[in-house]
């Protein structure tokens, strides 16, 4: 099992502990950090004492593992599916990752022509429930179709529901996605996702820990999510209930000092309720394009200010409008009335009431003054008079 001394044997001990510590294992993050990956892979050959945070037990697990790994066949393996080995510190490493410190990945296999650390500097996730409502689906692809028309690379897990909508909003678009697997890249999980995994493989990246042929499990999922998070400059969470797994990446990119965003949903929907959970913590409300960009971008790239169209009542002078607001809702007021309300002087509430009869709003009613009809319909649906 020894690789000291082999040409490459950083990168086959590398390849090897892929198969023997568990993704986000912050003990075996540890052992690599404080002993280098070659001491490590040496202590598991000879299976003596366990290194420290080790059970006997669990020692004895990865011991075995580490005997039956092969690195060199997984390698081949790997070239063979069109897929490359990057370890820390190699020119396509994404920086950001090591933020994750001893939870760091101990290398990433990446199938795709793009370069990984190219494409995760302007990357947004897009992630939440896997059974997603039709609104659900669409705020991701929508999301999704929008950051990639502006430039930005959309990651997700692949799954079924927001994540596979999220990346088919993006390759739509003719934009660039990266999908984050809990299994070997070379096996794409889930099984209905095979085509689409593959699509973002040629016109993308699919990214993941676990060497060639290897499997999902529960735990690795909520691992993987880690990655997804450390990866991106902020996680856009679209539906998810209160135990999703989405809400983990969400966490973790809060830990990691990422923005955190949430798009709100239906009050009524469990899917929802835990995006609004997040929403009432630190998390940022999100509903278009403008508002992620807003977050994650560069400075200047701001959000439009959010107003309403322009209403005829807009156009009209402050004064003349606090005139009209002065109006009852029913019935006539005379002007001494309005004026009072107004804030003015009985004259200049005349003078403006007369204004506002030649636009339609008012009309005489005896000795008071009153809204015309059109104007009290137009106050309730929002329009202006004629």
């Amino acid at each position: 099992m020894s690789v000291d001394g082999e040409p490459g044997s950083e990168l086959l001990a590398r390849v090897l502990l892929t198969r023997v510590i568990e993704p986000g294992d912050e003990a075996g993050g540890r052992w690599v950090k404080e002993l280098g990956v070659a001491e490590v892979v040496r202590r598991l050959g000879e299976g003596g004492a366990p290194l420290p945070g080790a059970s006997g037990k669990r020692w004895a697990g990865l011991v075995a593992r580490a005997q039956a790994a092969r690195p060199r066949r997984d390698l081949k393996a790997a070239r063979d599916a069109g897929v490359r080995f990057v370890p820390p510190g190699d020119a396509e490493w994404p920086g950001q990752l090591d933020d994750l410190g001893d939870a760091r990945p101990l290398g990433l296999w990446v199938r795709g022509r793009p370069s990984l650390r190219m494409w995760a500097l302007r990357s947004v996730a897009v992630v939440g429930a896997r059974a997603c409502t039709e609104y659900g689906a669409h705020m991701a692809a929508t999301l999704a179709a929008g950051l990639a028309e502006q430039g930005w690379v959309v990651v997700s897990g692949g799954a079924y529901g927001v994540d596979g909508a999220a990346h088919r909003g993006a390759l739509g678009a003719g934009g660039a996605t990266v999908a984050v697997l809990a299994c070997g890249v070379d096996r794409p999980y889930p099984r209905g996702h095979t085509r689409l995994i593959s699509r973002i493989a040629e016109q993308g990246l699919v990214i993941g820990e676990l060497p060639p042929g290897d499997h999902p499990t529960p735990s690795r999922f909520i691992l993987r999510n880690r990655v997804i998070a450390a990866l991106t400059r902020g996680t856009v969470v679209v539906e998810a209930a209160h135990r999703s797994g989405s809400l983990v990446t969400a966490r973790a990119a809060q830990r990691l000092g990422r923005h955190t965003m949430g798009v709100p949903g239906p009050a009524t929907s469990g899917l929802s309720a835990g995006v609004h959970e997040l929403l009432r913590g630190e998390a940022v409300l999100v509903t278009d394009v403008a508002d992620i960009v807003e977050l994650v971008g560069d400075i200047g790239e701001l959000a439009p200010d959010r107003r309403g169209p322009v209403l005829p009542r807009d156009l009209l002078e402050p004064a003349t409008r606090q005139v009209l607001a002065a109006l009852p809702g029913r019935g006539a007021a005379r002007p001494e009335e309005i004026a009072r309300s107004a804030q003015t002087a009985q004259d200049d509430a005349i003078a403006r009431l007369y204004e506002l009869r030649a636009l339609g709003y008012v009309e005489r009613h005896g000795d008071g003054w009153k809204l015309t009809r059109q104007a009290v319909m137009s106050v309730r649906d929002g329009r202006g008079p004629g």
